[in-house]
C-alpha cells in the first residue's frame, strides 16, 4: 500500500535526488521519483540505459549491423512490478512476446515441459509430478516427504531464517529426489542465480519453487522482448523520464559520495554536486568500490557488510549467426543439463525481429548459447569451443553450418547468494536517512527474485524517500508471501515442528 500523504512535491518543495545507476532498479527508483516532481538525476556509468540488459551495436562479418547484449532474460509473468515499469511507455506490454514453453532437456534424454502443467496452485506443482518423465512412482516413494515438507509452505522472510544455512544441493540430497528431477526441476533455478547449486543458499532456491509454483498462478511459461533490449524497452524509458524532467547522465561513473549536511555530495570526474537524497542502485562490484572510496558513509558495521557482498562466478554468452536455419521445431528458449557446462540454447528468431529479418535474409539461423558458474580456472577459448561442440550435439543439424561470426561475452557482475548470507545482505535502507538502495543483491522482505527484486527494491528506495516527505509512493505487487493452498501450508508447517 502507498504511504498516506500528498500525490506529489509542490513547486517549490521538490528535493534534487541522485540515482546512482542506470539499470532496472535505478530506472525503476528515478521513475517513481520522478513521476511524483522529484527534481532527478540519474548517472550511468556506461553509454547506455539497462545495466546488465543493456545492449550495443556491432558490425557482422557481413557487414550487416545488429544489437549485441548479455543475452537472452526470461520476463516471468509473475514479474508484476518490473512489468509496471515497462507499462509507463508501453501500456499494453506489446514489445513482450510470449513463448509457448518452458522446456528443459537432460543429456540423457529425459526433457520437462511446463506448457502443460496446471497453473493454479497446489495444481501447479502436482502437475508437473504427475506429467515429468524424470518422476517415476519408485522414485516418488524414495522421497523423504518430512524433509520435502518445506517446499509446501514457504514464507517471506521466515524461509531465510530457517534455510539460509545450508546449501540448495545439501537440502535436495536430503530430499532424496530423483537425480534427473534434482538437475531438470531445481538446478536450472538454481543456475539462474549464476550460481553452482551447492554453494547457494536454499533458502533461495526454495523461495523461486514458491514464487513459480506455490505462490502464484502464472506458472512457469514467460515473455520476451520482440526487440533488442535498447529499442524495446530503455530507450523508450529514457525518453519518458527525460520528458518528465529528469536528467541522464550516461557515460558519467560517481566516484564517490560524501556527506553533507542533511543530504551528499555527489562526485563525478568533472564536477561535484549535492543532493538532498541519493540511491545507490549499483550491481555488487559497483556498489562496493563506491562504498570504498567514500569513507565517510554508513557506519563500520554496514560497511563491512558491504565490503563482504560476493559476485557469481564468471558466466559466457556466445551468440552464433549461423548461414543456414535449425530445424523449424527447434524452441526459441530451451533449458539444458547434463552437456558440459551449456545452461541453455535459444534461437533468436523465434522471437526477435531484428534476429528473424537476419536470418530471414541470410537463410540461416541465429543461436545464443550460456553458460553459468563457469570454473575460474577455465580457459575462455577452451569454454567458448565446447559450447559450440555442445550445441553441435543438442541440434546436430547446426554440425553442416558455417558460422558468420560470433560474438563472446564474459562477464563477472552478478550477486552471489552463499550459504549463511541473507543477514549481511544491504537493505533498502541505510544509517543515513536521506540514502536508500536497490538492486538483486538488496534485502528484501518480498517474495521477489531477479529482476523483479531490482525493479520492487528500486520502488521500495524511492518509496522510503517519498514516505519521510510525506509524498505517497508507488503501489507494489507481489506473490503471496506464503503458499496459496491451506491444504500444503498446514502439511508444509509439520516440518517447522
Amino acid at each position: 500500500m502507498p504511504h498516506p500523504g500528498r500525490q506529489r512535491f509542490g513547486p517549490g518543495d521538490a528535493p534534487r535526488v541522485a540515482v546512482i545507476g542506470g539499470g532496472i532498479a535505478g530506472l525503476a527508483a528515478a521513475t517513481a521519483l520522478t513521476e511524483r516532481g522529484a527534481r532527478v538525476t540519474l548517472y550511468e556509468q556506461e553509454e547506455a540505459l539497462g545495466g546488465r540488459l543493456a545492449g550495443w551495436r556491432t558490425r557482422l562479418a557481413d557487414g550487416s549491423v545488429a544489437t549485441m547484449s548479455r543475452g537472452f532474460h526470461a520476463f516471468f509473468r509473475q514479474y508484476y512490478n518490473l512489468r509496471g515499469l515497462l507499462r509507463r511507455t508501453d501500456p499494453g506490454l506489446t514489445q513482450l512476446t510470449a513463448l509457448p514453453d518452458y522446456p528443459l532437456r537432460h543429456s540423457g534424454g529425459l526433457t520437462d515441459s511446463f506448457a502443460r502443467v496446471p497453473r493454479t496452485p497446489p495444481l501447479s506443482a502436482l502437475g508437473f509430478v504427475a506429467l515429468s518423465p524424470t518422476f517415476g512412482w519408485r522414485d516418488l516413494a524414495a522421497i523423504d516427504v518430512r524433509a520435502a515438507l518445506p517446499l509446501l509452505d514457504v514464507r517471506v522472510p521466515e524461509v531465510y531464517e530457517r534455510f539460509d544455512g545450508i546449501s540448495a544441493t545439501a537440502l535436495l540430497e536430503s530430499i532424496r529426489f530423483p537425480e534427473a528431477a534434482h538437475h531438470l526441476a531445481f538446478e536450472v533455478f538454481s543456475r539462474s542465480f549464476f550460481a553452482d547449486p551447492r554453494e547457494l543458499s536454499a533458502a533461495e532456491l526454495l523461495l523461486m519453487f514458491h514464487i513459480y509454483f506455490l505462490g502464484s498462478a502464472e506458472g512457469l511459461l514467460f515473455d520476451v522482448p520482440s526487440d533488442p533490449f535498447p529499442q524495446a524497452l530503455w530507450e523508450p524509458l529514457g525518453d519518458y523520464l527525460a520528458g518528465l524532467g529528469a536528467h541522464l547522465r550516461t557515460g558519467t561513473p560517481v566516484h564517490s559520495v560524501h556527506p553533507r549536511g542533511n543530504g551528499a555530495e555527489v562526485r563525478t570526474t568533472i564536477a561535484a554536486e549535492c543532493y538532498e537524497a541519493v540511491v545507490l542502485a549499483l550491481d555488487t562490484s559497483g556498489l562496493r568500490r563506491l562504498v570504498a572510496s567514500s569513507p565517510d558513509l554508513g557506519n563500520p558495521l554496514w560497511r563491512d557488510n558491504i565490503a563482504s557482498l560476493r559476485t557469481a562466478p564468471p558466466f559466457l554468452v556466445s551468440r552464433l549467426w549461423l548461414d543456414r536455419p535449425v530445424h523449424a521445431d527447434r524452441p526459441g528458449f530451451l533449458g539444458t543439463s547434463g552437456y558440459g557446462g551449456l545452461d541453455n540454447i535459444s534461437v533468436m528468431e523465434r522471437y526477435e525481429r531484428e534476429a528473424a529479418r537476419w536470418a530471414t535474409r541470410n537463410r540461416g539461423s541465429v543461436v545464443e548459447l550460456h553458460a553459468y558458474a563457469v570454473p575460474e580456472t577455465a580457459a575462455p577459448a577452451d569454454v567458448e569451443n565446447r559450447l559450440v561442440d555442445r550445441m553441435n550435439q543438442v541440434y546436430p543439424e547446426t554440425r553442416r553450418a558455417r558460422i558468420v561470426d560470433a560474438r563472446h561475452e564474459w562477464r563477472r557482475d552478478c550477486p552471489l547468494f552463499p550459504v549463511g548470507s541473507y543477514h549481511r545482505r544491504p537493505t533498502v535502507r541505510s544509517p543515513h536517512p536521506w540514502l536508500t538502495l536497490a538492486g538483486d543483491a538488496v534485502r528484501c522482505a518480498l517474495p521477489v527474485a531477479l529482476m523483479e527484486r531490482a525493479a520492487t527494491t528500486g520502488f521500495l528506495a524511492a518509496n522510503a524517500l517519498l514516505a519521510d516527505r510525506g509524498i505517497q509512493g508507488q503501489v507494489l505487487w507481489t506473490v503471496p508471501r506464503a503458499g496459496r493452498s491451506s491444504l500444503l501450508r498446514g502439511l508444509g508447517a509439520l516440518a517447522a515442528r
